[in-house]
């Protein structure tokens, strides 16, 4: 196979599923991608971000140490759970290779590596800084991401621009929804079933506040962003009673919330909880979130947009930004200071998937894009 297929095969066969998931984590996938770059004399740093978990970095000098770039993907999975195809066994079929993480998002970073590691050896220095970073814990709580932040103060490194793997299919995204997500509950009084008058059904209510919400959703579609269209909210599990014969005492309900650039989730949380005041106090509680992330817009202006269209344009692919509506670690790294991108093989409808695969085509053209963009960034 083709170099950085056969990387991404290796990097598929490894298990790297999330220990939230009750994975083994990143551990061997981060030894691997050490021995990729130090088999060919380039240095690597371990950073270690929680217990045997650590992030994998590359620094690349280039002709100026000046707004280096980043190029940032993430080495966990999701579950494996509900499968239909071997997850840890790579298989290429009819142009398409497959396997857990194949999509998400072992092939960009198969083809993040090949170009890091292509540029660090052509004995040609390239044009800024090159940080490439292989993290730990995106499918989970941003861990690793915060952990490169982190390590970024430390050496005084502020990137000019951030480049991270997610699949795009091959779309340079500037904007993503944030998401926020929390629960709602609310609180009656028990009795028995025999005589529910005696009682405060907690679902009855709830019930009450799901028809607002629905309500709400349906001027939410009023406010439309540009790339991303509308914010949504997604009512995703419910939770309530104690036994069949109880008139049920509570009821939770838990809530992802997808942002545009601008909202605020102080704001947002504030209005929801206005907008159930009316309820008896103590009857309806919107708790603290459990996940908050706003979202991120990078402005077309911005070098690393202009970089990506160009490039792209070079390559004769779609070159016109867009937005997409989920999450990643770009948005922590915007915040922080560092305009970004989003660029990958792959389709984000394949990721998570029971029969999870990239098209190998694509991995190959990622690949020629993170190059071509290594070599034009700050020239």
């Amino acid at each position: 196979m083709d170099g950085v297929i056969s990387t991404l095969s290796d990097l598929v066969s490894i298990n790297s599923v999330n220990p939230e998931w009750n994975g083994p984590g990143e551990r061997k996938v981060s030894d691997y991608i050490s021995g990729f770059f130090r088999d060919v004399g380039i240095s690597v740093e371990i950073d270690e971000v929680l217990p045997g978990r650590s992030n994998v970095i590359v620094h690349v000098q280039g002709v100026s140490s000046a707004d280096p770039v980043l190029f940032e993907a993430h080495m966990d999975t999701v579950s494996v759970d509900g499968m239909t195809i071997p997850p840890f066994e790579p298989l290429v079929s009819n142009g398409k290779l497959y396997g857990r993480g194949a999509c998400d998002t072992k092939a960009a970073l198969a083809a993040m590596m090949h170009a890091v590691r292509d540029v660090a050896l052509s004995g040609e220095k390239p044009p800024r800084d090159i940080i490439f970073a292989a993290v730990v814990d995106e499918e989970h709580a941003f861990r690793g991401v915060l952990g490169l932040i982190e390590w970024l103060k430390r050496n005084e490194i502020l990137p000019g621009a951030a480049v991270v793997a997610e699949p795009t299919e091959l779309r340079l995204v500037r904007a993503n929804k944030g998401v926020l997500r929390w629960r709602i509950e609310t609180r009656g009084k028990a009795s028995h079933s025999s005589k529910p008058h005696l009682g405060d059904n907690a679902i009855v209510r709830m019930s009450e506040v799901i028809r607002e919400l629905e309500e709400q959703n349906e001027l939410m579609k009023e406010n439309s962003h540009l790339l991303l269209g509308s914010g949504t909210c997604c009512i995703s599990m419910i939770e309530g009673g104690e036994q069949v014969n109880f008139v049920p005492s509570r009821c939770t309900i838990h809530l992802d919330r997808r942002l545009l650039p601008g909202e605020s989730v102080t704001q947002i949380l504030s209005d929801y909880r206005k907008s159930f005041s009316k309820y008896p106090e103590g009857t309806v509680d919107v708790l603290s979130p459990d996940l908050a992330d706003e979202a991120m817009e990078t402005p077309v202006s911005e070098a690393v947009v202009q970089v990506g269209m160009s490039v792209l344009a070079e390559m004769k692919l779609e070159s016109e930004p867009c937005g997409v509506p989920f999450g990643c670690d770009v948005t922590k790294l915007s915040r922080f200071g560092i305009p970004g991108v989003i660029f990958g093989p792959g389709s984000i409808d394949q990721a998570h998937a029971d029969v999870e695969y990239v098209d190998v085509n694509e991995v190959e053209m990622a690949f020629d894009f993170y190059r071509r963009f290594l070599l034009n960034y700050g020239l």
